[in-house]
Formats: C-alpha cells, structure tokens, sequence
C-alpha cells in the first residue's frame, strides 16, 4: 500500500482516470506516473473552483462549488455556460450530474430554475427531456449522481433545519412524468433521515450507499441511525446492510470500490460496506474535514478518482497529487 506524491503546479480540479493517464475536467493531461501536468486557463479566467467528468470522458463541467456558475465542455470544448438558482447558493454545494440514461444518451443534471427542481437536459443539444408541470418539494437538491445504468438518479441534499437527506428517483420514469422528480423518491428517506445523511454513492447499478453522520438528531430506532454505513437494493427495496461506521464521520463523498466503498474526512479511509469496518486508512494524506454538503463554512470537496480496476487511488492535495497503490 504504497504512496506516491505527484508535484503539480496547481491543485486539479477535478481528476478522472483514462486507462493509465489522470485526466483535469478542463482538459488537462498527464501519464499516471507524472501526474495532471495543467488545467486549462479557462478554469481560473473564470475561477472555478472544482469539476466533475462523465463516466464515459466525453463531457466535462468546471463551476463554483458554491456560486451560480459553470460551463460544460466536451472533451476540452465549450459547449454552453451553465447556471443554478441562486438561493442560499453560497451555502451548499453546486447540484450537477453527468452520466448516459439507460438509452445512451448523455445528459446533463441539474438545477437551473429552482433550487428544489431537478431538470435533465441533452448534454449535447442542451434540449430539456423533463418538460412539464412541477410541484417541487421544499428541498435543497446538493450532490447528484447517476447509477452505473443511467436508471436512478441519487440526490444527497437538505431540508431547512439544516438536515442532510437523500433520494433517488426513476430516470425513466421522468422522461415521461418530471413530476416524479418532485416527490420524495423510491428510497425510504423518512425512514433514513432519521440520521442524518451526508453522502452515499452507487456500487453498481441495483446497489446504493448511504451513511448517516453523527452531529445531528437521529435515533437508534431509525431504518439507518446516526453513524451507519447502510447498502439498499433497488430491485429488492430493502437493506442489505446497516452497520456503525468504523469512524464517527463519513464526510461527503464516497467512491465505490466493488463491495467496498472509500471515504475522504481528514484523510482517505477504505471501508467494507457489509459490515462498515475499516479495512485501510492513510492519514498521510491530508484532506478538508468537510461533514456536510451545506452549511456557512466554504470548506472545498476533497478532489479524487479510483483508477477503473481498482488499483490506484489518486487524491488532489495543495500541491501534489497523492497517488495510493490500494490493497
């Protein structure tokens, strides 16, 4: 389990693997041995501060984390500005997803009339497939992403207390009804909120993680209390695990790792997602202690991406790029 640091001029925006080589949202390039050797200028022209890639490499995205705007590029390329509601923006983070529905196309996920409505839009003609009417709940839609399939969209966002929550909704399904966006979703979040959720990812296309933190509410008679690592089956729609965490916090974000799942709070940390105990930490690799995608504290998302086989991790540090030889 070794670790290499990669000198980097300036720390990447976002990091994305393409075979061997670490790829930026702004184009950026560089061999896995050498590192991301520079962003485009178009991400300080604007001064974005962070990015998200598609699955497939195609699409790109560089905004502000917690500002209004950003823009989409394809391979390098702008295509289109985008921008989100400005309520409250600068206290969450940004909402924005890009991935492939089930048909193949790619899309773009994201929030551009209300902070509470969730639109989809053809990432390559900007067209809006969830055209219709809405009655949009009183939620704060934060972190998106798009199962495997392009079948489910999660959403792990908050309600004003503030509280985490997160809900999944049929993409399909909202093709033909956007109203489906608006409504509480297909995972029992009632139940779920009851510890408070600050992240969760997808393991593959029918299983979803969640974990609950532990600063606020929740009780231990809650579907998934404070401080659980939960997996839900979507073909099954129920748990198939919930287990305390190895560590109080999970953080925000978490990468899957077949049934393992890795967490970014202080420093990396490799997690079993059938019993939530820890299988490996690297606390030489510093991070942001960033609990929760909201709140008045501007702390940046930790920037990271898990090499396709599994192999290598590779993490954005102020000047460096810390790549982990995993277990």
């Amino acid at each position: 389990m070794t670790v290499e640091s990669i000198p980097v001029p300036a720390a990447p925006k976002s990091l994305v693997w393409q075979g061997d080589e670490l790829v930026s949202a702004a184009g950026g390039r560089g061999s896995g041995r050498g590192g991301v050797e520079r962003e485009e200028a178009l991400a300080e022209s604007y001064y974005f501060d962070a990015g998200t890639t598609s699955a497939s490499g195609r699409y790109s995205a560089l905004y502000h984390e917690r500002g209004i705007e950003g823009v989409l590029l394809e391979r390098g390329r702008v295509v289109r500005e985008l921008n989100r509601f400005d309520e409250l923006a600068g206290d969450y983070d940004y909402p924005l997803a890009l991935g492939a529905l089930s048909d193949g196309r790619e899309v773009v996920v994201h929030c551009p009339d209300e902070y509470n409505a969730l639109q989809i839009e053809d990432a390559a003609s900007g067209e809006r497939l969830t055209v219709g009417e809405r009655e949009p709940q009183d939620v704060f839609h934060s972190r998106l992403s798009l199962s495997p399939d392009g079948r489910y969209l999660l959403s792990v966002g908050w309600l004003w207390h503030p509280f985490g929550v997160a809900m999944v909704y049929d993409t399909a399904r909202a093709l033909t009804d956007p109203g489906t966006l608006d409504g509480d979703g297909l995972v029992p979040t009632a139940n779920a909120a009851n510890g408070e959720v600050t992240a969760g990812c997808w393991l593959d296309a029918d299983r979803l993680v969640l974990a609950t933190g532990t600063e606020a509410g929740g009780t231990d008679e809650s579907e998934l209390p404070p401080g659980r690592l939960g997996v839900w089956s979507m073909s099954e729609g129920r748990w198939l695990h919930r287990n305390p965490l190895a560590h109080a916090e999970p953080g925000v974000l978490l990468l899957p790792r077949g049934d393992q799942v890795i967490s970014f709070l202080g420093h990396p940390r490799l997690l079993d997602t059938a019993t939530g105990r820890l299988v490996a930490e690297w606390p030489e690799v510093g991070l942001p202690v960033k609990n929760t995608c909201f709140g008045f504290d501007d702390v940046p998302s930790p920037v990271a991406a898990l090499q396709p086989d599994g192999t290598r991790l590779a993490v954005a540090q102020e000047d460096s790029i810390a790549l982990i030889t995993l277990p």
